[in-house]
């Protein structure tokens, strides 16, 4: 199959935040260019019971094949709409990668796996697109992590001859890029570990609202050192790349059982500071120890994380990739929607360094409109 250089491509994503369906339109070609984005909400019912899938509550066959079927018109109902206020016609678009959300990510051992829903199926026949979808599942099929699968994009998106950059996508979960501006070094990439996903529980449980605005509630709480000693201790944090992680392994119960005593709200702070540290440790350890960290995801929205991660990494320059003219919130869209392109050119979409797998694999599975 070809693919035309100028041709546009849709992606979707629900990440480890599930707050909403991410969606970026990309044009195609050597230097790829992100043409719109936008998030459609989740209602409060498939939040619900996405939720409780990817955090063990509910176990059900049942429920896993309605969220599955749910997940995936609601994709097809945003894409349909984004389409409309962009005013494009399906005919334009030559196909949508979608990675749905995820409910299990197991990497390790003989039966590993990695499950995404979100029926590509019904994104296909709803929206009349090719619709590739199941990205994770070859590489894992190859021995590798399945993730992160974001490098190779980052690489094409904001590789510099002149600088080294970390590329960070603070999400549920934190993942780094290492961008060498030596064209000799391979490229690498992995998970840091929690990003926003334990600020996101404790703040929902304590003061029901979905996140910490501006990170105004840990910025006025103060750091418990022997809780944040106890937290980075987990092996996890130590384990060298190629690794990957999710909400499987840092969610409510990982911290909860180790913070009775302590105030709410120090609690807040320490998660903070947990994530600051993690992904400083992490960059000065396999990465540069100075240069650019390009920050995408939600968590750059995040003022006093933001604050933490510049005093954690004093010799490096930290800015939000809107400075490179670029909003941090399709960027992972953008990166399924490339996939999706690599995928009808049979292009390989993993980097063998960043996950582990065997060799350079084409990922996805073809849905036809």
């Amino acid at each position: 199959m070809t693919v035309a250089t100028e041709d546009l491509f849709i992606g979707a994503i629900s990440g480890t935040s599930m707050d909403g369906i991410d969606l970026a339109v990309l044009r195609n070609g050597p230097s790829p260019a992100i043409e719109a984005g936008h998030t459609a909400p989740f209602t409060d019912a498939l939040r619900n019971a996405l939720s409780d899938l990817a955090l063990g509550r509910v176990q059900d066959l049942d429920a896993l094949g309605a969220a599955h079927a749910a997940l995936g018109d609601a994709i097809g109902a945003a894409i349909l709409s984004f389409l409309r206020d962009l005013g494009l016609d399906p005919s334009q678009i030559r196909a949508i990668g979608s990675h749905g959300q995820t409910v299990r990510h197991r990497p390790q051992g003989d039966q590993a796996f990695s499950l995404q829903i979100g029926d590509p199926n019904r994104i296909a026949e709803r929206t009349g697109i090719d619709t590739i979808a199941d990205f994770r599942g070859r590489d894992i099929a190859a021995g590798g992590q399945g993730a992160p699968l974001v490098p190779m994009f980052h690489q094409a998106l904001f590789g510099s001859a002149s600088t080294d950059r970390a590329i960070l996508n603070i999400g549920g979960i934190a993942n780094l890029t290492l961008l060498s501006k030596s064209a000799e070094c391979p490229l690498s990439g992995f998970d840091t570990g929690p990003g926003n996903t334990l600020l996101d529980a404790w703040v929902e449980q304590c003061m029901r609202q979905p996140f910490d605005t501006d990170g105004a509630w840990s910025a006025g709480g103060g750091v418990a050192p022997t809780l944040l000693k106890e937290l980075a201790e987990d092996p996890y944090f130590a384990r060298p790349p190629p690794k990957s992680t999710g909400k499987e392994h840092f969610n409510l119960g990982w911290f909860e059982p180790r913070i009775a005593g302590f105030d709410p709200r120090d609690v807040q702070a320490t998660l903070a500071q947990l994530s600051a540290d993690t992904v400083a440790t992490a960059l000065l350890r396999w990465g540069s120890p100075r240069g650019e960290v390009i920050v995408c995801g939600g968590g750059r929205l995040n003022h006093d994380l933001m604050q933490r991660l510049a005093q954690a990494l004093p010799d490096h320059t930290i800015e939000p990739c809107e400075t490179l003219g670029l909003s941090g919130d399709w960027i992972e869209a953008a990166a399924f929607a490339w996939l999706a392109a690599r995928h009808i050119a049979r292009q390989p979409g993993n980097s063998a360094e960043v996950t582990g797998a065997a060799g350079p694999r084409v990922l996805g599975a073809l849905y036809p409109a």
